[in-house]
């Protein structure tokens, strides 16, 4: 069976605003979990460092997928999309990533390696130049 396509306004939401299959794991997880999280709970739940964990969930809230309470202790980190149509495009997300997780995974990756890509090709030395 082929996997259903990934429709176009979906493919440019996760390949401008989603950086990687962890950001994709945490953003889905808050979603469908109502209480607030801190970066050491989500580094526990997807596998990462502490660090990495707070970096993503900053990504994430600057992106506008999610809202920010700080207090003496720790951040902590819940769903709340700035707007109907980001709620809209993450939920239609999670309906995808549910029926294709693997075109959507190569999808995240694809635009990785593109990067990785491009970053590599700025340090190579070119004829003429």
């Amino acid at each position: 069976m082929a996997a259903p396509d990934i429709p176009d306004d979906l493919r440019r939401f996760i390949l401008t605003r989603i950086a990687s299959v962890p950001h994709l794991e945490a953003l889905l997880l808050l979603r469908a979990a109502p209480e607030a999280w801190t970066a050491y709970a989500m580094a526990r739940r997807l596998y990462v460092g502490e660090q990495a964990a707070g970096k993503l969930l900053e990504d994430l809230c600057a992106m506008g997928a999610l809202a920010v309470n700080q207090d003496a202790s720790a951040s902590s980190y819940r769903y709340a999309p700035k707007s109907a149509e980001l709620g809209d495009l993450i939920d239609r997300l999670a309906a995808a990533y549910g029926t294709n997780l693997v075109g959507i995974s190569e999808l995240i990756h694809s635009s990785m390696d593109r990067q990785a890509q491009q970053f590599a090709d700025a340090f190579t030395w070119r004829k003429g130049h």
